[in-house]
């Protein structure tokens, strides 16, 4: 549709509401003029009473009831006629409306959509519009333009220090243990650093999970931005595993960042009805890919998060008659119950949380710390697990 035919069938369809709304106070002015044909219908009745009265088809005490009648009516019209004539200003007051109408259906409604729509805007079909998109995220910014933008930027010295310490370091699995400390250290850079001289010792041997830490490290270090150095990383990933569960993650958020939310529907929908539930983004998918589904265009009704195992609503119920020894005491015996549970059988890394909150809300941080340490165990080479457990840690005032 070209520009000037965009802008005729919006006046035509601005003229058009103008029109309705105008005829509707013409007919409102007609029921206020009615008055002088009321009294010309009236007139001929008072004729015809007076005529059937002569042919004698009524008798007299009728035609009284009838002239009583209608001189009823005719007085309550010529009371109507002479209100309307001492109202002049009404129809200035109409004129006024109309062209108050006129004012906000036609430049009313331009100014409106200049301010809030988009003029001269091209139109685009959807494959334009996709293929749009594409291009921006194949020319989004890179990963140290993207450090520099947050102010992050990476140390040089670090580098240097860092290419000289590891260029000596040739054992995969030592890389591994330094990636996972420097990764739940929180030192980023350093991180990065460690899986790529990882990935170089490996070679075509590494891993999709090597990959996908990489890309991991790459985003956490630029605060979930998903750049280009680590859509290269997930691209490896995935070639060697389709169903790494973080990498497909990581390319859904990729999608998330440069609108295109079909693209990440389609990575996230597997996770979102039968990913790891254990997994930290699994709850995040499940909470988002509505949303992301709606902005796609589809209709989609997420699964429901499986419920983490907590209280029942009869210990709910049962908790409000206690009192507040016999609460405490209730609520420690399910923090016990939920410790045994990981000790006997294990559990998710949401289990692991809970359980190191619970105490903490306890104050009883030294059996607090023991969990974290027993969980950062349990999640040994789970690089997403231990950030989700880290942060845990230092928000209740553990030792991370």
């Amino acid at each position: 549709m070209s520009v000037w035919l965009f802008w005729a069938v919006a006046a035509a369809l601005a003229a058009l509401v103008a029109s309705v709304l105008i005829a509707a106070m013409r007919r409102s002015s007609d029921k206020d003029t009615g008055s002088d044909a009321d009294l010309g219908v009236y007139r001929d009745q008072l004729a015809e009473v007076e005529r059937d009265l002569q042919r004698g088809t009524i008798g007299p005490d009728e035609a009284a009831r009838l002239r009583a009648e209608i001189g009823k009516r005719v007085l309550d019209a010529d009371r109507a006629r002479h209100a309307a004539e001492t109202r002049p200003a009404a129809a200035v007051s109409k004129s006024v409306l109309v062209a108050l109408i006129l004012a906000i259906t036609l430049p009313g409604a331009l100014a409106a959509y200049w301010v809030l729509g988009a003029p001269g805007y091209p139109d685009m079909a959807l494959e334009a519009r996709l293929a749009d998109l594409d291009a921006r995220i194949a020319g989004r910014r890179s990963q140290e333009a993207e450090l520099q933008g947050i102010g992050r930027v990476r140390d040089a010295a670090l580098d240097d220090r860092l290419a000289a310490e590891l260029a000596g370091i040739s054992d995969p699995e030592t890389l591994r243990r330094r990636f996972r400390t420097a990764f739940e250290a929180g030192q980023r850079q350093e991180a990065v650093r460690v899986q790529e001289r990882l990935l170089a010792v490996l070679g075509d041997a590494a891993t999709s999970a090597d990959h996908a830490n990489l890309a991991l490290a790459l985003v956490a270090e630029a605060d979930g931005y998903v750049s280009p150095e680590a859509e290269a990383a997930l691209r490896r990933s995935l070639q060697a595993d389709m169903s790494n569960e973080l990498a497909r993650y990581l390319v859904g958020e990729m999608f998330v960042q440069g609108g295109r939310f079909d693209r990440a529907f389609q990575f996230w929908r597997p996770l979102a009805e039968g990913g790891n539930p254990a997994a930290p983004w699994t709850a995040s998918i499940r909470e988002r890919i509505g949303t992301v589904a709606e902005l796609a265009g589809l209709r989609y009704a997420p699964p429901a998060a499986a419920s983490a195992p907590g209280p029942s609503s009869a210990d709910m119920a049962a908790a409000g008659e206690m009192s507040p020894e016999d609460r405490q005491a209730m609520i420690e015996g399910m923090v016990a119950r939920l410790s045994d549970r990981l000790a006997t059988e294990g559990g998710s890394v949401e289990d692991w949380n809970r359980l190191i909150r619970s105490l903490t809300v306890l104050e009883r941080l030294p059996e607090a710390q023991k969990i974290y340490d027993e969980a950062k165990a349990k999640f040994q080479g789970r690089p997403a697990e231990l950030s989700f457990l880290r942060q845990a840690a230092v928000e209740s005032g553990l030792n991370p």
